[in-house]
């Protein structure tokens, strides 16, 4: 179980202080596919980033399995990390290593033995549905690939969570949905948690089974997921429901089940599945399920 309490996180000092989130409190159960929902800049991958400390709080605490984490350094917070696994948006992954190796990285960083590692990495590559793209390098792979080998190496360490940050932002729909699908067979095969940031409802509704929304740092409605798309609350909320709310499969002409439960009275506006084209750049503190730059002399 995570659960967050009176979290708060401010970037700055003085005039320029930007609170980027305010006394956030909630409780994500083992085996959740928890959403975090909101539009840009509302908050939610500081948030996601507080959960394994590649952003300290400010104020508050973290508490996984009823341990207080906020305050892990050294090896304390290198344990932490590899029992939490990370995927980005833009996969992260080292061009210069094959897809093999890509995996076996957080198990190298742990000293395991090579032929160790490299079964590990096959039987998820497997799992993936790529074992037979083990000695490819990410430019040969679509994004979809690429975005399933970041699931692999996420899943190395064999972790009890699994934090998603606009995970399928990237993709195009039908990608995602593939995408979407490996998540929810992970989490219900596994047994992982899954923490999922999105800003888009329909991968809300077709992955969590609860969320929450965040407007401006802080919690404006949470819930099951359905109970909040076809009766929301909060204004912001309703903000983010669309009339004409799709599932993600690619299929405009089939609506959901919450788009027709919302026709029935509940008023929103559009909302449509956006690309980003924003990298995720992660300069410090990358865990060992998803680093950016290869240290030197790791080849």
């Amino acid at each position: 179980m995570i659960e967050i309490q009176n979290l708060t996180k401010t970037f700055g000092e003085g005039q320029g202080a930007h609170a980027a989130l305010r006394d956030i409190n909630l409780t994500i159960e083992d085996g959740d596919v928890f959403g975090i929902i909101g539009q840009s800049g509302a908050g939610k991958s500081t948030l996601v980033r507080c959960i394994n400390l590649l952003e300290r709080p400010t104020g508050g605490r973290i508490v996984i399995d009823g341990q207080d984490v906020t305050s892990f350094k050294g090896k304390q917070l290198l344990e932490l990390r590899s029992s939490i696994g990370m995927i980005f948006q833009n996969f992260s992954l080292f061009q210069q290593r094959t897809v093999l190796r890509n995996v076996t990285f957080p198990l190298e960083l742990r000293h395991e033995k090579k032929a160790k590692a490299e079964a590990r990495a096959l039987e998820l590559l497997e799992l993936v549905g790529l074992a037979g793209k083990a000695r490819n390098y990410p430019s040969q792979l679509s994004g979809g690939q690429q975005q399933r080998v970041a699931i692999a190496r996420a899943l190395a360490n064999d972790p009890k969570v699994m934090l998603c940050d606009e995970a399928t932002s990237a993709l195009d729909t039908r990608t995602t949905a593939q995408v979407l699908d490996l998540l929810r067979n992970i989490n219900r095969e596994m047994g992982v948690t899954m923490v999922v940031i999105t800003h888009s409802l329909a991968v809300a509704e077709q992955i969590c089974n609860k969320v929450a929304v965040i407007d401006e740092g802080r919690v404006v409605e949470v819930g099951e997921t359905r109970q909040v798309l076809k009766s929301p609350q909060s204004p912001v909320t309703r903000e983010l429901i669309g009339m004409n709310f799709t599932s993600v499969d690619g299929g405009s002409a089939q609506p959901s089940a919450c788009a027709d439960e919302m026709r029935q009275g509940v008023t929103a506006v559009m909302v449509e599945e956006a690309v980003s084209t924003v990298s995720f750049v992660e300069s410090t503190n990358i865990p060992a399920s998803g680093p950016v730059n290869e240290p030197e002399g790791v080849r």
